[in-house]
């Protein structure tokens, strides 16, 4: 079968090559899927490069969000041949067939694409689990979304608009701001002044949930953005640079900063996973859930749909598709 390979060298995107690797077979407790749609994210990237916390041999097979048809399951799961499947996996997703543990593979809505749920299970878990277990959510409140019109922050629009919140994304350009709005963000600010113009938007009251994938020097102003009890939720860093905290801002203000990590809470607890899933499939039969796809691509061209990630040019994910 054909794969996208990180190749011995650890130069990032360039080091990806297509290629030709035995077909896998299904392991025990696995589910054996006929990849049509994986989703590409930051993880990807940084595995590339070299620069994420799990460092495999290479060369291996990049890709860790997927959706295809159930080739073979253990007898007794509820997945037969031909169901519509979406799965996690870290690696091997970029692949015409991947072999993914059986609680990793989720059923997926007849009304969504293939390439629409390869961008569900990494976002849209993590930030279901962000804004509702760790931010505590409440409907009427207001959530600030920083790189907003990335993969995690469209997914936390869409979540948060479906559970009653008003949301407020920040972007860096005009586009990216028009952009986010046709995705469900009921208002958009500008990276440079975007404090200021979050306080005029809320009277000065400030907002009760920031959602921070990015980190950097944006840090200290989303926390001077929230309202009295307000939650910062560090989710990741984009940026590069992890910020650090001032203590006596939290306690002026009886501020929250709560960690976001979605993966060592939920995949250490059998069947916790897929509950949260379930969660979701109502939100995707709605449309509530809708994944922005901003392009598709090739198995061939794996590379230039990761290096995208570097140039914050991607509007919502990219997606590597594989048949018709």
């Amino acid at each position: 079968m054909r794969a996208a390979l990180v190749t011995p060298s650890t130069s990032g995107p360039e080091s990806i090559e297509a290629g030709e690797i035995e077909t896998p077979t299904r392991g025990d407790g696995e589910v054996l899927i006929e990849v049509k749609a994986a989703g590409v994210n930051f993880p990807d990237l940084l595995l590339s490069q070299d620069k994420y916390q799990l460092k495999p041999d290479r060369p291996f097979v990049l890709g860790g969000e997927l959706a295809g048809l159930v080739v073979d399951a253990p007898v007794g799961s509820e997945f037969v041949p031909g169901d519509r499947v979406a799965a996690t996996s870290t690696l091997n997703g970029f692949a015409e067939f991947a072999s993914v543990r059986l609680e990793d593979v989720f059923p997926l809505p007849h009304n969504m694409s293939f390439a629409a749920g390869a961008c569900v299970t990494m976002n849209y878990l993590t930030m279901s689990f962000a804004i509702t277990t760790r931010g505590a959510l409440k409907p009427g409140e207001t959530v600030l979304v920083q790189g907003a019109a990335g993969g995690i922050g469209t997914a936390t629009i869409q979540l948060a608009a479906a559970y009653g919140a008003r949301v407020i994304g920040v972007v860096s350009s005009e586009r990216k701001a028009d952009f986010i709005k046709s995705v469900g963000a009921h208002e958009a600010v500008l990276v440079d002044g975007f404090k200021e113009a979050v306080r005029e938007l809320t009277n000065d009251q400030g907002v009760d949930i920031v959602a921070d994938p990015v980190g950097g020097d944006r840090f200290t102003d989303s926390l001077r953005c929230l309202a009295p009890q307000g939650r910062m939720l560090v989710v990741g860093f984009t940026a590069g640079d992890i910020p650090t905290v001032k203590v006596n801002r939290l306690l002026l203000n009886n501020l929250d900063v709560r960690g976001v990590g979605w993966g060592n809470f939920a995949f250490s607890k059998p069947g916790y996973v897929r509950k949260e899933w379930d969660k979701l499939v109502p939100l995707m039969e709605k449309g509530q859930i809708n994944p922005p796809i901003s392009a598709t691509f090739s198995i061939d061209e794996v590379g230039a749909a990761v290096a995208g990630l570097g140039t914050r040019e991607v509007l919502g994910k990219n997606v590597i598709v594989f048949g018709d």
